[in-house]
């Protein structure tokens, strides 16, 4: 029976520069591999930028790694071609989507997707159309790299040469024959070298912001919890005073019922009494009455002796009363009661006034943030206020000025220095 090939990949065991299956494979520091001589091709034409990098990852190596055959690799890619490798069923068309890069060689309506884009004929390819860069050695030494749609971004405008030097003194990208040119002179140094100074400073700057951003974060966090925290406390605030203005209330609702029943119980106390008086009063009148009407029909009778002896009965009888003479009070009574009640209404008016301003300020004077470092002459102004120096512990040398605002060193080897 026939030995079944190993279904594989091919592209798992090609070099990813010349996409054949690799021969004398060498692995270099970054853990990719590469068939020795695309990996040298490489690199021999960075030799002038003293960095070199990874066709794949792009990472950078100086100085130049010593390349060193993979063994178990290089078995494993003889025991493949031995048994035999069964590629793997070719991908079915793929055509460029919105954003994609389209190839520049397919024709009709519907081009498929590059995959590649080459820096010496400025064009990108789809895969079918890329294999004669990968067969023909012709196109061995073109420059590919990953499918842009900015190939022309890197070609000097003024010579079509690759965009590989940076000018630090013009601070621009620039080509070899440029170095000889305009910018000869010039600070320069291969592009990947500038990428790799840039690269550092970019991680120090993505530490600041990061630094910067978990500041942000904390403090974000903190004022979250201080408004939360605010919420908490002024509500509570609101509850308190609600309960405490509400027993006031109460306070001042019994006060006042009190008052009315002091004033009842008082108009009460003093209108039983009054009526009293007023009952005796009615009987002494009309005992009064019936005595001047008994004395009046006597004065007028003709008959002298009836006069005579009615007289000696009428006379002898004299009006008594037990009442004490009655003075009555000027029409003011409880007048003085809502006088005193008017002065305890503005009594508390003024306090609360007063009061009130006190909470108010407390009140006002909360706040989640604390006021901002002064950092001006102005700003620090704002917290300036008059000094007043105490003679009694000046020093002797020193002389303060009248008002003991300013002060003058009396030192003299020296000339006075005044200090406001």
């Amino acid at each position: 029976m026939a030995q079944k090939g190993v279904l594989l990949d091919q592209d798992q065991f090609c070099c990813s520069v010349c996409l054949d299956l690799l021969k004398e494979p060498v692995t270099i520091p970054c853990g990719h591999s590469y068939f020795r001589s695309c990996i040298e091709d490489c690199w021999d034409q960075d030799v002038l930028k003293g960095v070199y990098s990874c066709p794949q990852c792009r990472e950078t190596f100086t100085p130049r790694p010593n390349l060193r055959k993979n063994n178990m690799l290089a078995e494993v890619v003889e025991k493949l071609k031995k048994t035999g490798v069964q590629a793997a069923p070719p991908p079915a068309l793929c055509y460029a989507g919105p954003g994609d890069v389209v190839c520049d060689f397919c024709t009709g309506t519907r081009k498929q997707k590059a995959l590649m884009s080459c820096l010496l004929c400025l064009a990108s390819y789809c895969e079918t159309h890329l294999q004669p860069h990968y067969e023909f050695p012709a196109f061995k030494k073109h420059k590919l790299v990953k499918a842009t749609a900015q190939l022309q971004e890197k070609i000097c405008s003024h010579h079509d040469k690759l965009l590989e030097v940076y000018c630090r003194t013009d601070q621009q990208c620039i080509c070899l024959l440029c170095v000889m040119d305009e910018h000869k002179g010039h600070d320069t140094v291969s592009a990947a070298a500038e990428r790799t100074e840039k690269q550092r400073q970019l991680g120090m700057s993505q530490q600041k912001v990061q630094q910067r951003f978990q500041e942000r974060e904390k403090e974000l966090k903190e004022l979250q919890q201080a408004v939360e925290s605010l919420k908490r406390s002024a509500q509570a605030a609101v509850e308190d005073s609600d309960q405490i203005f509400t027993e006031l209330i109460r306070s001042i609702e019994r006060r006042s019922s009190e008052v009315k029943e002091l004033i009842r119980a008082q108009e009460k106390a003093q209108v039983s009494q009054a009526e009293g008086l007023l009952e005796q009063l009615k009987q002494e009148i009309a005992e009064l009455r019936k005595r001047s009407t008994e004395l009046e029909q006597l004065s007028h009778t003709e008959d002298h002796i009836h006069f005579l002896r009615s007289y000696q009965s009428l006379s002898s009888i004299s009006v008594s009363s037990d009442l004490p003479s009655i003075v009555v009070r000027p029409l003011q009574y409880f007048g003085d009661v809502s006088k005193t009640v008017s002065e305890l209404r503005e009594k508390l008016e003024d306090f609360l006034k007063g009061e009130w301003t006190k909470i108010s300020t407390t009140v006002n004077i909360v706040d989640v943030l604390l006021p901002p470092e002064p950092k001006t002459r102005e700003q620090l102004l704002q917290y300036s206020c008059q000094l007043t120096l105490d003679p009694n512990t000046a020093h002797t040398r020193l002389s303060l000025s009248k008002g003991n605002r300013k002060v003058t060193h009396r030192d003299t080897s020296h000339a006075g220095v005044v200090y406001s």
